[in-house]
């Protein structure tokens, strides 16, 4: 597979990203030599490897949950750009 100038721009307006014809001709050469790579790894003989999700085992790292008290309303409500001392204030979505 081979990437073309206008393949380039068109992945650049989409990921909203803005280049003179220099950079985008620097980003064409780029994105090709990846694009390249990719196809020679596809040559690899894989029929022995085992799909895997990570290339490292991942483990939860997250603690225990442990019951505590809560935060207090007003301390939540402090930040909060809109309240009304009780309750988080927030633009309709669906309507009144």
């Amino acid at each position: 597979m081979s990437l073309t100038r206008q393949d380039v721009e068109k992945v650049a307006l989409l990921a909203r990203l803005k280049f003179d014809d220099e950079g985008l001709d620097k980003m064409t050469s780029h994105m090709v030599q990846i694009v390249e790579y990719v196809d020679k790894l596809s040559e690899l003989n894989t029929d022995d490897v085992e799909p895997m999700a990570h290339a490292l085992d991942v483990f939860n790292a997250l603690a225990e949950d442990e019951p505590r008290a809560s935060l207090p309303r007003e301390e939540a409500l402090r930040n909060a750009p809109k309240n009304d001392d009780e309750y988080f204030r927030v633009p309709a979505v669906l309507g009144e």
